[in-house]
């Protein structure tokens, strides 16, 4: 039997982050895939880098479409970055995070006391012109 890629545990901490569906009244047509399935097709696409149209159906998680239409709508719901920060405390909890090993850039992390304009400006550099030489003046004598 092929390894779950959705552990219970995995599913439980997604599952709270999860924005609640909207009920269509009188919306007719297929039944919405199931999350837990969704999730099992994004994390399929995205481990093996297949194309979103190549999702095998037999897997039970809906059309590649429908698993990217559910990634986009839950990026856009802040689920990832939520996601992202609960397995960063999980980790940082169980002291498995190895801080020697990380580096902090200011492009990314804004330092301390710093203001806007805070750096001089730089005056650009005197350019040499490597054009044509001006011929003489036909209108001066």
């Amino acid at each position: 039997m092929a390894k779950e890629l959705v552990s219970d545990e995995l599913w439980a901490l997604v599952e709270s982050l999860l924005p609640p569906h909207r009920a269509a009244p009188g919306k007719r047509g297929r039944p919405p895939v199931p999350d837990r399935a969704a999730l099992t097709g994004i994390l399929f696409v995205l481990r093996s880098g297949i194309p979103w149209e190549m999702l095998p159906r037999e897997m039970g998680c809906g059309s590649g479409m429908t698993c990217w239409r559910r990634l986009r709508d839950w990026h856009r719901a802040g689920v990832w970055q939520g996601l992202h920060e609960a397995l960063l405390a999980r980790l940082e909890a169980a002291h498995q995070i190895d801080w020697s090993r990380a580096s902090v850039d200011s492009v990314f992390v804004r330092a301390k006391g710093a203001k806007k304009g805070a750096l001089p400006a730089r005056r650009s550099a005197r350019r040499l012109w490597t054009g044509p030489k001006r011929g003489p003046s036909a209108t001066r004598s």
